[in-house]
């Protein structure tokens, strides 16, 4: 068998724009379909660690993506009760430490940087185009319209049609619950923005970090709740909800509560997926993002593992004679990684949000920097 010369992805979110930038810099012919109407990410804020910064300085974007964020300088990690700060973070020697930035930004903006990046480098980017079904390397979209590759790449998230062809199992709920706004930074909640972080108590935690030169700050309440399992970004939230849960809490949420309900309030339960055996069928599809392992939130390391997925199928796909060996290469560079990543979110989901806060970080914190996240190098791991 040769290289393949054209690769077809589906999913045009993070993890997709980067592979489709990637892919296409290093050769292949790509053609990137979305679902939606006009590409684009909705949603609000996530957070890219330094392993997911060097990805993007893979594709030529990552001071173009740091100047749409914000690097904290700090963060803390405080106490339900009393608002005591439990755990503080030193993020201002990043860059010295790591080799690469730790930034906060909103999907959206980082999205217009990935998808400028994939314009540049040729990707045929196509929306409107919601695939239903695949078979081998072509897939059919809804109004009918089919495509094909040499290679076929699922990033269509975690209700993936192309994983559908590698179990049938559907996502599972997770049992949390997310609440998330963005909030003007105003004179009342000044402090909170020059201290961003996380509140944690029992069974649930607030975390709040700055977006848009810090002008706006990106609010999440996690709580675990049964009962209301709906995936997605944007189903209206009741603000009696939070109260219920959060009304008892330090004063900091109080002001994160009383900022939250004036704006725009949305809720989605966190569906999540069990690791897969492999991601490689027939030596020619593959999957990556959360479509490979969609996770919890709680290491802040999905769209992270998406952009490391993307850079290292590009290279191992560039470095090898043939799909069925990049795709090998792949695989064997990535499973086990974004395996441990999957099992940590959830554990460090029962550690933040354990029913005892006073014992938090006594016997040594465990999180996506001390667990050594932050040293992995997309651009140089063996593939």
């Amino acid at each position: 068998m040769s290289r393949p010369e054209t690769v077809l992805i589906v999913g045009g979110g993070i993890a997709g724009m980067t592979a489709s930038a990637a892919l296409a810099q290093q050769g292949f012919k790509v053609t990137l379909l979305e679902a939606a109407p006009a590409f684009g990410e909705i949603g609000a804020g996530l957070t890219l660690t330094p392993n997911a910064m060097k990805g993007l300085d893979f594709i030529g974007i990552c001071e173009a993506a740091t100047a749409v964020g914000v690097e904290p300088t700090r963060q803390r990690i405080q106490h339900w009760r009393d608002g005591r700060t439990l755990i503080a973070f030193d993020r201002s020697t990043q860059r010295a430490t790591y080799g690469a930035p730790y930034i906060t930004v909103h999907r959206a903006d980082l999205h217009a940087v990935m998808t400028a990046a994939a314009e540049r480098a040729g990707v045929t980017m196509i929306a409107g185009a919601n695939v239903i079904d695949s078979a081998g390397t072509t897939v059919t979209c809804a109004d009918g319209r089919t495509f094909s590759a040499d290679v076929l790449v699922g990033a269509d998230g975690v209700k993936s049609v192309i994983r559908r062809r590698f179990e049938a199992t559907a996502p599972h709920f997770t049992g949390h619950v997310a609440w998330r706004c963005l909030v003007p930074v105003t004179p009342e909640i000044q402090d909170l923005s020059d201290f961003p972080g996380v509140i944690i108590g029992p069974g649930a935690m607030l975390n709040r970090y700055n977006v848009r030169g810090s002008q706006i700050m990106n609010f999440v309440f996690f709580a675990r709740q049964e009962g209301w399992n709906e995936e997605g970004w944007t189903t209206p939230a009741d603000p009696a909800e939070l109260q219920a849960i959060y009304g008892h809490w330090c004063d900091d949420a109080q002001r994160m509560l009383a900022a939250a309900v004036r704006q725009p309030l949305f809720k989605w339960a966190i569906n999540a997926r069990e690791p897969l055996a492999s991601w490689v069928l027939d030596d020619s599809v593959t999957l990556l993002g959360d479509a490979a392992h969609a996770m919890t939130p709680f290491l802040g390391h999905g769209a992270a593992c998406g952009i490391e997925d993307a850079v290292v199928l590009a290279r191992a796909l560039a470095a090898s004679a043939s799909a069925g060996e990049g795709l090998a290469r792949y695989q064997a560079a990535r499973h086990a990684r974004a395996t441990f990543i999957q099992r940590e979110s959830n554990a460090n989901a029962d550690r933040m949000q354990g029913q005892d806060t006073d014992l938090f970080g006594l016997e040594g914190t465990k999180d996506e920097e001390s667990l050594g996240l932050f040293t992995y190098d997309p651009r140089t791991v063996t593939v």
